[in-house]
């Protein structure tokens, strides 16, 4: 055992790496979430995987090797909506919370699954504790119009490890893509996939194609699955793996968002709340992104 093999191949430099084919990458990455390398390995494998990029099918192995690892959230076999939230906010507020009550408000079962990476974000579960929602301790079903928080640790202990890494060496690995792309539940879902570079987006789209996901990607709001209010991001659709353009991108300037809170969990919650009260307008982008998942969740259940 060891992934001293693979680190070789892939810890080459930029140009002279080789990229693993799917089954070697499962095969790496199941190592390194049963916890059976060494740290030097683990640091070796980050840092030599954040200087070559991973291809699509590398991501295919790696989610192979996760999904096959997961403590899956029940869902009774029927469809659920995915939000991967590890980012947080820094300056704008966290509104991953709306988007996803939103969506429970439509009968949809959404499960949330995070943690908090870096120390100085505000995170989607601090918002979701200040508005009176915990997170899981155990995992549970999940019921239709509801929003479940999952951390990461209790889906994969092995994973939640490796994405704290970060906070040791101050860079991300291929662990922060993957969450992105992971299905944590027993049954079909539409994942909502958010990136911050263009280059993720043509990765992440990749990977959803080859392997043949139902999807909804856009540029999120400081990495959140959430459109930015202030300006309606372009938002691709993906079916089976085959891909669309469901929204076009505004062009401008960012808008001014009246009321707008201020990014701690406290004034976010209580913002959040006067929307989902009709006190507040609910930003166009946002609610555009919503109308797009409820309707790429009727196609899941067409063919569920």
């Amino acid at each position: 055992m060891g992934i001293g093999k693979y680190i070789k191949e892939i810890g080459r430099g930029k140009d002279g790496a080789r990229a693993l084919t799917r089954e070697q990458s499962a095969d790496l990455f199941g190592q390194v979430l049963d916890q059976c390398v060494t740290d030097l390995e683990i640091g070796a494998f980050c840092l030599a995987m954040r200087i070559k990029g991973e291809t699509a099918h590398e991501m295919a192995g790696f989610l192979d090797a996760t999904e096959g690892r997961l403590c899956k959230v029940p869902t009774a076999g029927e469809p659920a909506v995915v939000l991967p939230s590890y980012n947080g906010a820094r300056k704008l507020p966290v509104l991953t919370p709306l988007l996803a009550l939103l969506l429970a408000r439509q009968g949809l079962r959404v499960v949330l699954h995070g943690m908090s990476t870096e120390s100085t974000r505000v995170s989607t579960q601090d918002v979701l504790s200040a508005l009176g929602i915990a997170a899981q301790t155990a995992i549970r079903t999940v019921p239709p119009g509801t929003v479940a928080f999952v951390p990461t640790g209790l889906l994969c202990p092995g994973l939640a490890r490796l994405l704290d890494v970060r906070r040791v060496v101050g860079l991300r690995n291929p662990a922060h893509s993957l969450v992105k792309l992971m299905n944590p539940c027993d049954g079909p879902v539409l994942l909502v996939g958010s990136y911050t570079h263009p280059e993720y987006a043509a990765s992440m789209g990749a990977t959803f194609e080859l392997r043949r996901s139902t999807a909804l990607l856009l540029r999120g709001t400081e990495g959140e699955p959430v459109a930015d209010p202030r300006r309606m991001p372009a938002m691709d659709a993906f079916v089976n793996g085959v891909t669309s353009r469901v929204q076009a991108p505004q062009d401008g300037a960012l808008a001014v968002v009246p009321g707008l809170p201020a990014s701690d969990a406290h004034s976010t919650a209580v913002w959040i709340q006067a929307v989902l009260d009709g006190r507040e307008p609910l930003p166009a982008p946002i609610a555009a992104q919503v109308a797009h998942i409820v309707c790429l969740s009727s196609q899941i259940r067409t063919t569920a």
